[in-house]
């Protein structure tokens, strides 16, 4: 389906902070200056398939009158090196005129994603993949529960998952209209939460965020819940899993994630399997990493729990390095995150992109879930 199963995803938050200071983690890491080279990088290990944001802030400045210039460095790169993007439109940061909770937000989304859709289409060749709304479970606690994003508001964060789920729903209309070959890329966080030590009494709480809180969003775009929204199977088209090793945790706790070794922890492969037996389809892990010397073991073990999944009929499609290049923290610009394929260091006047030698060993070991997956299609034809 894709391009190359292992994909690479370059961090586009476009926003302001908990702090209330304005991040662009593209212009932060370089890849609007870099973007030739770094997707020349990426061709020559055979990763063909990228997720890239479109910087919803830059492109509608002035009210509608759409400017898609910040978008041609990575379309000319996607030509050049034959390189497809999953291009994501909304990436927790939007314009300053825009209320998201404003009845006539998912109208106004629906606009842009339509013009970015025509947009691109008219400078492509090949498949199209859009993300409306990144992750819009974690950005409605981020953003409207906790206030760790703009608007900064606090017990608002049903309300806004609802809008969110509303504008996916309106956008994805809008791209289809745009560019009815189009695929859809809808992505939130995987996650699941165990019963804390000692507190028999939260198994009910447990199982409810687990089989319920954790899809509202898929649930939402799906039509399974509110479906006056206007959803459907067709909207949720290909679902997209974000998984950390943050995505498990004790529920009611500080957010520490379970240890390794943790019996709760429950594997990957059992994640996506009951994932798929929900809704079916296709799936792809969109982002998944860890930071320092735990990048190349935490791969490993994505790639175990991978080729166990791909010897049962489920179509997983794609595995995505995100972020591929180390990158500033959101809320501590001046701290840099390594978890990537490719190290930042500043040298020359530019930064430089350093391999992360132990990571790229493990890459190249994974590579051998690339025979299986053509394997399988093959044996689906």
């Amino acid at each position: 389906m894709f391009k190359s199963f292992f994909q690479a995803g370059f961090e586009g938050t476009t926003g302001y902070n908990r702090h209330g200071q304005w991040i662009d983690q593209i212009a932060a890491t370089e890849h609007d200056r870099w973007a030739d080279e770094d997707y020349a990088r990426l061709r020559d290990l055979g990763i063909l398939t990228v997720r890239e944001s479109v910087r919803w802030p830059y492109v509608d400045r002035n009210n509608c009158r759409y400017d898609f210039s910040s978008v041609d460095p990575f379309l000319a790169a996607s030509e050049r090196h034959g390189i497809e993007i999953i291009h994501d439109l909304f990436h927790f940061g939007y314009p300053g005129h825009i209320d998201l909770f404003s009845e006539t937000f998912p109208r106004r989304f629906a606009d842009y994603c339509h013009a970015a859709a025509g947009y691109i289409a008219s400078q492509t060749t090949g498949a199209l993949y859009f993300t409306p709304v990144n992750e819009p479970s974690f950005f409605s606690w981020a953003a409207g529960e906790m206030g760790l994003f703009a608007p900064h508001v606090t017990s608002r964060g049903w309300e806004m998952k609802v809008l969110l789920a509303e504008a996916a729903i309106k956008g994805i209309d809008a791209i289809r209209a745009a560019c009815p070959r189009a695929r859809i890329v809808n992505i939130d966080p995987l996650c699941h939460v165990a019963v804390p030590m000692g507190k028999p009494e939260m198994r009910d709480a447990v199982e409810h965020f687990n089989s319920h809180v954790v899809f509202q969003g898929w649930d939402m775009i799906a039509g399974r819940l509110l479906p006056e929204l206007g959803g459907s199977r067709k909207h949720l088209d290909i679902i997209g899993v974000n998984y950390y090793w943050t995505n498990q945790w004790e529920l009611g706790g500080d957010g520490t994630p379970l240890e390794p070794d943790d019996p709760r922890r429950v594997p990957l492969r059992r994640l996506l399997r009951s994932l798929w037996e929900r809704y079916g389809g296709e799936i792809i892990v969109t982002e998944t990493s860890h930071v320092d010397e735990q990048r190349a073991a935490w791969l490993r073990e994505l790639t175990a729990e991978t080729e166990a999944l791909l010897k049962e009929p489920i179509p997983l499609r794609g595995v995505c390095l995100y972020p591929v290049l180390s990158m500033p923290e959101w809320h501590a610009p001046g701290e840099w995150a390594q978890m990537g394929l490719w190290n930042l260091e500043a040298r020359n006047g530019k930064l430089e992109r350093v391999l992360h030698s132990p990571m790229l060993e493990a890459l190249i070991e994974a590579r051998r879930l690339e025979e299986m997956v053509i394997a399988q299609s093959r044996s689906d034809i």
